[in-house]
């Protein structure tokens, strides 16, 4: 059993524009309720048990991050972001240790905007992978018929549903364990979509901690209006 809370780090990468918005400012910049989409995002973790210290990967001349209250939080650290995902990550990282975090700490890694993770599924994530050699993810079995599409747009297969999940995050994994994974996906030039592939390409199996579907990433202006109306309560 454990005894106290799991302590651990946060990562958000939050350096991308998300152009499909189609907005003025990057998503996690955007209104949702009375304040913006990373402040609600980092509200899932402020004021937790455990938590060590967060890091927020942001573009390096980010004008709207200095404009947040949050920006003054002694326990959030301002990074720069890279090109891509796992580039930003790598730097929070970085950031981490320069904090005095250690190789065997963990890291949970979360979408700047993702901002409806319940603390029940933060604390089922932390308790589920306390113990666990690998680490894992927040993730959700897939719930529709899978179609798999050919070049002309048409269905060349349906795929057995029941083995597939959607990955969502947080993504916990030690930090050295980590930062090796993607230094060496990045190094041999392998697609990282998220913490989890860069595990598996390292050859380890991140476990898979069952959590709510309403945990969604705002990608389309719809989602931000799905969740407006859908928010959990703070």
């Amino acid at each position: 059993l454990m005894t106290g809370p799991v302590s651990y780090w946060v990562v958000i990468p939050a350096a991308g524009i998300g152009s499909r918005m189609r907005a003025d400012r990057p998503k996690q910049y955007l209104p949702l309720g009375d304040r913006t989409l990373i402040e609600q995002t980092l509200d899932c973790f402020l004021g937790q048990p455990g938590l060590n210290g967060l890091v927020v990967c942001l573009a390096a001349d980010d004008p709207w991050w200095p404009e947040l209250a949050c920006a003054q939080d002694r326990r959030i650290v301002r990074a720069d972001g890279g090109q891509e995902r796992a580039d930003s990550v790598l730097a929070g990282l970085q950031a981490l240790l320069a904090r005095g975090a250690g190789m065997a700490d963990w890291v949970l890694v979360h979408d700047a905007a993702r901002p409806n993770l319940t603390q029940e599924d933060l604390h089922k994530l932390l308790a589920t992978l306390a113990d666990d050699p690998v680490g894992g993810l927040l993730a959700v079995p897939v719930r529709d018929t899978l179609k798999c599409a050919d070049a002309q747009g048409r269905v060349a297969s349906t795929p057995d549903r029941s083995r597939y999940w959607q990955a969502y995050t947080p993504q916990m994994f030690r930090l050295g364990a980590l930062r090796d994974a993607l230094t060496q996906a990045l190094g041999a030039g392998a697609v990282v979509t998220d913490e989890a592939s860069a595990m598996e390409y390292v050859g380890l199996a991140p476990r898979l901690v069952e959590g709510r579907s309403d945990n969604i990433k705002v990608t389309r202006p719809e989602d931000l209006q799905w969740l407006s109306r859908h928010s959990k309560p703070h």
